[in-house]
């Protein structure tokens, strides 16, 4: 056993260039794992700087002054950022306290209607089900449970203070990343061992792949949830501008998202008008909407960027969203390609010398 895991090492790790792209990769991993809260500001922003790189060379390529193309973009990006917070989320918020103050009456309806269908069918519900559901609600709404959440608001309202100094902290860091990106590279580069030639090739095959993924979900995002708004505006639905968002944001989930956030928008739809021809037609319209972002969209704007078959996408999911959260979940694919990437550019054994191995292995 101990002869077959050596000749493996020997085999995989021999390369210095596989050893330097190990010892990268683990290095950047535990780094986020165990420092990922106190270095949120920095990734964020080199996330965003990233992002932005685009727009500043081009503006560069055609002239422009670096320091002046990158000023330009982030005054136009933290507009534009701005323009949604001041116009999107005090709707959103108002939205979000209303269902909130409604959700009481509309387990009310919800528990009359599901009383009437165990008095219609009692063959195939039993009744001590539905009070067993009602003394949960009731737990659920008690005053102390409403208190605690309360205090739990109160909490998080206090991390204010912090979101104001990563609100100045963060596009300073981009401004910088963005305006002396070739002096920051230049010197990061004495951290890292000199034959990095795979790593740097792990990085080139990824990097088009990465802007094109976090390029591609943000496009998808805003056109999903401003088509599933107008819809839903357009059928009168209650909370649209809530339920929207939810739909767009959905699609950071790949596969589950759509099926999680289709719980709220059909119980929305069931208080609002019951068992209805308003409610099928806003169900029929919603999978369509689903169906084309799986069928035409997500193939438009993901086809140079993900290769993996589905099973790969929700493992990663679950996975790097387990280790860091919603960052893991939004960079689950492009860490799972990743790692892809790292498997094809991974140095190849040589057959004559692992015929060798095996032989001495044989003979002794």
């Amino acid at each position: 056993m101990l002869s077959v895991l050596s000749r493996w090492y020997k085999e995989r790790f021999s390369d210095p260039q596989a050893v330097t792209l190990v010892l990268i990769l683990a290095g950047l991993a535990l780094a986020i794992y165990f420092a990922g809260g106190l270095l949120a500001p920095l990734l964020i922003a080199l996330v965003l700087a990233f992002l932005l790189e685009w727009p500043v060379a081009q503006m560069a390529r055609i002239g422009i002054n670096r320091t002046t193309a990158a000023s330009l973009v982030l005054v136009l990006f933290i507009g534009l950022m701005l323009l949604i917070s001041f116009g999107l989320v005090p709707s959103i918020w108002k939205q979000g306290v209303s269902l909130i103050a409604d959700l009481p009456s509309m387990i009310d309806k919800g528990l009359i209607t599901a009383q009437s269908y165990i008095n219609q069918y009692p063959q195939f519900v039993n009744p001590s089900q539905l009070d067993t559901m009602v003394e949960e609600l009731k737990k659920m709404l008690d005053t102390q449970h409403l208190l605690d959440i309360g205090k739990q608001l109160l909490g998080y309202s206090a991390s204010l203070l912090v979101v104001m100094v990563y609100a100045i902290l963060i596009p300073l860091l981009v401004f910088f990343f963005l305006k002396d990106k070739e002096e920051l590279i230049s010197g990061s580069k004495r951290f890292f061992p000199t034959n990095r030639d795979l790593a740097r090739k792990v990085w080139n095959e990824m990097h088009q792949q990465i802007f094109n993924y976090i390029r591609g979900k943000v496009i998808e995002i805003v056109i999903i949830g401003v088509v599933s708004y107008i819809f839903f505006a357009f059928m009168d639905l209650r909370y649209a501008a809530l339920l929207g968002v939810l739909t767009g944001m959905s699609v950071l989930i790949p596969y589950v998202g759509a099926t999680l956030v289709t719980l709220p928008i059909a119980l929305v739809a069931f208080f609002q008008w019951g068992v209805s021809p308003e409610f099928g037609y806003l169900m029929v319209g919603y999978g369509i909407i689903q169906a084309l972002d799986g069928n035409v969209l997500v193939p438009i704007l993901f086809s140079d960027a993900v290769d993996l078959h589905p099973v790969f996408i929700i493992a990663a999911v679950l996975i790097f969203g387990g280790l860091w959260g919603v960052w893991g979940v939004f960079f689950a694919i492009p860490l799972a390609s990743l790692v892809k990437a790292v498997i094809n550019a991974w140095p190849v054994p040589n057959n004559d010398l692992a015929k060798q191995a095996v032989n001495k292995t044989t003979e002794s």
